[in-house]
């Protein structure tokens, strides 16, 4: 059941994608939207969740917070050596590196894959539990499928690109509920990944794709469309139960 619920979720990403690609002609609104969905998924959604899982202290500090902020640190470095990386090979300050996208994207797949993994654990709690989780994993698709085009395409990375990657970002909750089959992950593992990937998505959202929103833009539409993403994620959360 769970790898049928989770065919809903792969046209749900792909929906997303193709409505991204479709308003390029509105490229800050498109960022503007897509930071406020990046932030409201790390605020209302996957920081709550890793903190219920992975919430023991370490030093006084819970875990998943840890691994939030080393999640931000390393996609701050691995973009700036990357960026240091690009300049040593005459490339100027400005213009965007395409593996940064290429990076940000894969993780985005790499969600995808646990929120199908939570779909096939959900279902095999009950149907109950079941139908809360995939109405939340299929409704938000959209934005990750909005997000995972948006990011592969700002960094400079070919249409091509942006949509291989949109596709495997479809495809990975499919293989997530099916691989509950054979396996589960433990609770505080997985919220140790949220937490982690809460960091790395929170610093693409704030360092890089807000202020490229605004950068050229600065308007109210914008910023609109950025409060409008934190609030569909807020109803998503609120509809599919927290």
């Amino acid at each position: 059941m769970a790898v049928v619920v989770a065919l809903g979720a792969f046209l749900m990403t792909l929906f997303g994608g193709w409505v991204a690609g479709r308003v390029t002609d509105r490229r800050h609104l498109v960022l503007g939207l897509a930071g406020g969905l990046m932030l409201g998924v790390v605020g209302l959604d996957l920081l709550p969740e890793a903190l219920e899982a992975a919430g023991e202290k370490v030093f006084g500090v819970p875990e998943a917070l840890l691994l939030f902020v080393g999640g931000f640190l390393f996609a701050h470095v691995v973009e700036r050596l990357l960026a240091v990386r690009q300049a040593a090979h005459g490339v100027g300050a400005d213009e965007r590196v395409p593996q940064v996208g290429l990076t940000a994207a894969a993780a985005m797949v790499l969600h995808s894959l646990m929120d199908g993994v939570a779909l096939g654990a959900a279902f095999q709690v009950g149907g109950g539990m079941g139908a809360t989780v995939a109405l939340a994993v299929i409704t938000h698709d959209f934005a990750d499928g909005f997000n995972t085009y948006t990011i592969t395409s700002l960094y400079g990375n070919a249409r091509r690109k942006a949509v291989g990657m949109l596709v495997a970002d479809a495809v990975a909750p499919i293989l997530g509920a099916a691989s509950t089959l054979l396996f589960t992950l433990p609770e505080e593992l997985l919220g140790a990944y949220l937490g982690f990937f809460g960091g790395a998505l929170l610093y693409l959202a704030a360092a890089e794709i807000l202020p490229e929103a605004h950068h050229e833009h600065p308007a109210r539409s914008t910023l609109l469309c950025t409060v409008g993403g934190v609030g569909f994620i807020w109803l998503v959360v609120g509809v599919s139960g927290g």
